[in-house]
């Protein structure tokens, strides 16, 4: 046994990075996830880089990191032969994800209805950039657009003045994470029954849904929230410090905490100004003026292991590379190893969840253009053959 969902089969027709992320997912949970490409060029990810790796230069890292535990065919799917393929592989699939602009797919022939006369119990996974309707359904969306129509931007960055993308694809991703619990969750309807149903997400709907005390800020206080930088929006201290070697991240949520701090930085817990939290909050400037002149003391090493040493939640601020060498991050099995038939053995980001009692799975590295072609084709004449998948 592979994973939770070993016994599925996803047809993945999406490209770029959030459907992708999705069937990646649920392939990271054991399903059989079979990626549709066009045969000229296939996902447009495939081209997106620097960096390429390869002997040729020609194989993109963007690529590499949404497309593990797949099976990748070829197919035009404008052609009568393509879509008849398509039409036999929904047959024996479970779940079909796309993220294609809204009415696409109704144009190439495969409207949900058509999709449930092929297979009443086929969950469909739709993506799209802002909704597949209301007045604006139809544009299409894409993750740093999102970013800035969602209001992510305007919380991101150094002041209200200069508002900032998150370095990740972050819309495109929450979409994708968003998509794979609703499959799941239409996997477990459909367990009673019996029938598919769509499950639709957005990259509007990823971020707005992500807003959290951002969103009822607006929605309850009347509050408009603006970027505060590198410092907590509602709590104080908690945020980024300068030491005397670089900067640490120290995270004061309770009571207990603040006077463990103030102990340790020798200031005054009980100062008026900074005896409760919202007191500290509307004197953050003052305060943080007060901890670093401390913290510019001594270096780094010396505050976290006295932080620690206290319980006070603090870390430091790790460039990519010192994360993917931590121990920690390695330990939690966040780092997985393929064979990669050019690139020989490769590390890629490995997935978030982890289940008791199960085996680690072996992973599959990202596919070459096509190289499943013959062995999808052998696995959908056997299922023909006996037709007693529980696929449709």
């Amino acid at each position: 046994m592979q994973g939770p969902l070993d016994d599925i089969v996803v047809l993945d027709l999406s490209r770029a990075l959030a459907g992708p992320h999705a069937a990646q997912m649920l392939g990271d949970l054991g399903a059989k996830v079979i990626k549709v490409e066009h045969p000229k060029g296939g996902d447009e990810s495939r081209g997106w880089g620097p960096p390429f790796v390869g002997p040729d230069h020609d194989i993109s890292t963007y690529f590499l990191a949404a497309n593990r535990n797949k099976q990748s065919i070829t197919v035009d799917l404008k052609s009568d032969e393509g879509k008849a393929l398509i039409e036999r592989l929904v047959r024996h699939s479970d779940v079909l994800i796309e993220n294609f602009r809204t009415g696409v797919l109704d144009r190439l022939g495969f409207t949900v209805e058509r999709l449930h006369e092929l297979n009443p119990a086929l969950v469909v996974l739709s993506i799209t950039g802002f909704g597949h309707d209301g007045p604006e359904g139809g544009r299409p969306g894409y993750d740093q657009i999102a970013q800035g129509e969602a209001g992510l931007m305007s919380l991101t960055g150094p002041s209200a003045d200069e508002p900032y993308r998150v370095g990740a694809s972050i819309a495109d991703l929450l979409a994708g994470i968003h998509g794979a619990y609703g499959i799941v969750a239409a996997l477990y309807e459909r367990g009673r029954t019996g029938k598919g149903k769509v499950v639709r997400t957005s990259l509007l709907a990823s971020v707005t849904g992500v807003h959290s005390y951002h969103g009822t800020a607006w929605t309850v206080a009347g509050k408009v929230p603006t970027a505060g930088g590198n410092h907590h929006a509602s709590i104080a201290p908690y945020g980024a410090f300068h030491c005397a070697d670089g900067m640490i991240q120290i995270a004061v949520a309770n009571e207990v905490q603040w006077r463990k701090v103030a102990e340790l930085l020798g200031i005054d817990a009980e100062r008026p100004e900074y005896a409760t939290n919202r007191q500290r909050f509307a004197h953050r400037d003052e305060l943080i003026a007060e901890m670093e002149k401390v913290l510019t003391t001594a270096d780094r090493g010396h505050w976290l292991a006295a932080l620690g040493n206290l319980g006070v939640p603090a870390g430091a601020i790790r460039s990519l590379d010192e994360v993917y060498e931590w121990d920690q991050t390695r330990s939690q099995g966040l780092v997985v190893t393929v064979d990669h038939p050019v690139l020989g053995s490769i590390e890629l980001p490995g997935p978030a969840l982890r289940f008791d009692g199960t085996p680690a799975r072996e992973h599959t590295p990202p596919p070459a253009l096509g190289q499943d072609n013959d062995t999808v084709l052998d696995w959908l004449t056997e299922a023909e053959k006996g037709d007693t998948s529980s696929h449709g």
